[in-house]
């Protein structure tokens, strides 16, 4: 049995070296562990509100492709309209960001496209165009993160350079509070092919949620914003919990240096846990993740 002496644990009195040794590895490994997240949203904070970017950030893609394609089935535009449109999607899909030159050439493409038409009809149709294309591709994620701010009683906007009439439906679809977004000019309730304006992108969505900030009674140092796109730079450093929900490669660099919160719904992963009150949000967050699993096991 000697032999096997090497297998028999040692009693030895530990040196003062590696008690240190010891404990500084006690150390390391406590520092290695990530802090928990403070609770947000705080349930009942009425100063506190969130800003969610609609394109890639709640929804797969471009909005604004997905109701041009629900106007090519009704025929308000020919095929080679249509084209412009599928290209312009796929550009934005495979950059991953949104290029203000192809963003600009899309609204302008739906600006034309809607010219001489009725708002109420363009309305009743983005219901029918949501049901059609864009609620399948809602993130789950990030719909359970807006979940979790209206479960903590807190109002949540979708803030898009997207046609306001889109964004409210789509925010009304959803159950959130409402939506700011580009507003196309009308005359008697017909569009007149201009807007009112200019699309609220960057700067702009800071603007709108400054003024709807001070509208509102809201605190921003408390309000939360998401978004995928470096050009929102301007909305999340407004606000003191900014989130980056599948950013860019910029957006995802500067979040990084800033020690803002990353969330990315691309891979099919888990959705991560937000810091929220138990009572306030995790059934939510559970349920989003769930959803995803399915979603991501019926496209593959």
């Amino acid at each position: 049995m000697a032999a096997l002496g090497w297998l028999t644990p040692r009693r030895r009195s530990a040196t003062a070296r590696s008690v240190l040794a010891g404990e500084a590895s006690a150390e390391a490994a406590r520092k290695s562990v990530p802090a928990e997240e403070p609770a947000f949203p705080v349930l009942g904070d009425d100063k506190a509100a969130a800003f969610f970017d609609l394109d890639n950030t709640v929804m797969q893609g471009a909005s604004l492709f997905h109701f041009g394609r629900g106007l090519y089935k009704r025929k308000f535009f020919e095929t080679r309209d249509l084209a412009r449109f599928a290209w312009q999607q796929a550009y934005f899909r495979l950059a991953g960001s949104e290029d203000p030159e192809h963003m600009q050439e899309a609204r302008d493409s739906a600006l034309s496209i809607v010219k001489g038409h009725r708002v109420a009809e363009l309305q009743s149709i983005g219901e029918e165009i949501y049901d059609e294309y864009m609620a399948e591709r809602i993130w789950p994620g990030t719909r359970a993160l807006a979940q979790a701010h209206l479960d903590a009683g807190q109002k949540v906007w979708l803030v898009t350079a997207a046609p306001v009439e889109i964004a409210q439906v789509i925010a009304r679809r959803l159950g959130l509070t409402g939506a700011l977004g580009t507003v196309a000019e009308s005359v008697d309730g017909v569009y007149t092919g201009k807007l009112v304006g200019e699309p609220l992108h960057g700067p702009a969505k800071a603007e709108a949620v400054r003024a709807l900030s001070a509208a509102e009674g809201l605190d921003l140092s408390r309000c939360a914003a998401y978004s995928d796109s470096h050009n929102d730079i301007p909305m999340l450093s407004l606000v003191g919990h900014p989130y980056a929900i599948n950013p860019d490669s910029k957006l995802r660099k500067h979040a990084r240096q800033l020690d803002w919160r990353l969330r990315d719904y691309r891979t099919g992963r888990k959705a991560a846990k937000v810091g929220i009150p138990a009572a306030a949000g995790v059934g939510a967050v559970a349920g989003g993740t769930a959803a995803a699993i399915a979603l991501h096991k019926r496209r593959r």
